[in-house]
């Protein structure tokens, strides 16, 4: 099971209803409270051997009717509706429960979550009353269920868009000085009519480049953070794609989700792109596809946004051996050019030799010549 920060998590009535429509299960996440601060789970009393504590909950839901996973309603300011919340005892000890509504939010990591123990909401879970009270015990013998009904009515200054909140089950356990608190709740949707404007955008994006040995298998980091600016709960899915010049794509694109967000709140979120060249120029492009869960109310038309950045990925150990081979290269013309000076110096001196030897050669005969001339006559 998964467990959320505020001891919150999704509800199942069935493992498939669970998984399909997100609601939040039972949680033995505590909130323990020791001389007026936090207490370690471990410090809890522990029950008797032959005793478990345990409790479910789920919406009501009328004979032949889908099975609800959570609350989902369009309500007009001023508009009130009444609902029912099934609680059951699922341990093997009568316990009394306290059952409330309060706020959602959304955690740093992009949970949902609801607000704690004793924190007044100020939204949609203040919309709740069982009736003239804001909470109401219910005690419950072993494997007992009991419907919780309730009385949702909006404000008549509601403002349009979507309000969420929870439904919550709690059991405070302890001796006094350990208090232990366990919770499980299930979300709770108000859709205001009006102007709805679903907007779930990029804000901002930069990337960095991690080169490797290989000039063609660094990766690329995209930090990004998606916003969603409107009053519509969405969700969504990221495409993040590494191009290069004229819009080559230099690697292969990564996907990832995005959980649903509730309006006003923000998320930051890295992808990283493997295989990508150190190809100077790198182009990160990231694409959002807003949706909205399948249970909800429909908003109309969803906008993809694309947000994009530049890197400068210098390939230097391309650049060293393209370097290293124009030293090389340049090593070998220059050698060449020598040797071919040297040569030509060679030859040229070797032929001037050769004449010389040749005139010298060549005068003793002129002399020789000369002289018998001068006798005969």
């Amino acid at each position: 099971m998964q467990l959320f920060p505020n001891a919150v998590r999704l509800n199942a009535r069935k493992a498939a209803a669970a998984v399909a429509a997100l609601t939040l299960s039972a949680s033995l996440l505590v909130a323990g409270v020791l001389a007026g601060g936090p207490a370690l789970a471990e410090d809890a009393p522990a029950p008797a051997d032959d005793a478990t504590i345990g409790m479910s909950a789920e919406p009501l839901n009328e004979e032949g009717a889908a099975v609800r996973s959570r609350f989902d309603y369009q309500a007009s300011p001023g508009q009130m509706i009444d609902d029912s919340y099934v609680v059951t005892n699922t341990g093997t000890t009568a316990q009394t429960y306290a059952v409330f509504a309060t706020d959602a939010f959304n955690t740093e990591d992009g949970s949902f979550s609801l607000l704690d123990t004793g924190i007044e909401p100020s939204d949609a879970g203040a919309w709740v009353s069982f009736g003239t009270e804001r909470s109401i015990s219910v005690e419950l013998q072993p494997a007992e269920s009991k419907s919780i009904p309730f009385t949702l009515r909006v404000p008549d200054n509601a403002t349009p868009g979507d309000h969420a909140a929870g439904l919550v089950v709690s059991l405070q356990t302890g001796d006094g000085q350990v208090l232990m608190d366990r919770r499980l709740g299930t979300r709770l949707y108000v859709r205001v009519p009006g102007e709805l404007q679903p907007n779930l955008t990029i804000t901002g994006i930069t990337a960095a480049y991690t080169p490797s040995f290989n000039p063609l298998a660094g990766e690329t980091t995209v930090t990004f953070t998606v916003q969603n600016a409107g009053n519509v709960a969405l969700a969504g899915q990221l495409k993040t794609e590494i191009k290069g010049f004229f819009g080559i794509t230099l690697a292969s694109p990564t996907q990832q989700d995005v959980s649903e967000m509730l309006p006003g709140s923000t998320r930051t979120v890295t992808a990283v792109v493997p295989g990508v060249g150190q190809w100077l120029f790198l182009n990160p492009v990231t694409t959002l596809y807003p949706s909205v869960d399948e249970t909800a109310l429909n908003p109309g038309p969803l906008a993809s946004v694309t947000r994009d950045t530049v890197v400068i990925a210098v390939p230097w150990v391309l650049l060293a051996i393209i370097v290293l081979g124009l030293l090389i290269w340049a090593w070998i013309w220059f050698g060449r050019k020598r040797n071919a000076r040297r040569t030509k110096a060679w030859i040229e001196y070797t032929e001037a030799e050769a004449r010389r030897k040749a005139d010298a050669d060549r005068e003793p005969v002129g002399a020789l010549a000369g002289d018998t001339d001068r006798a005969g006559s």
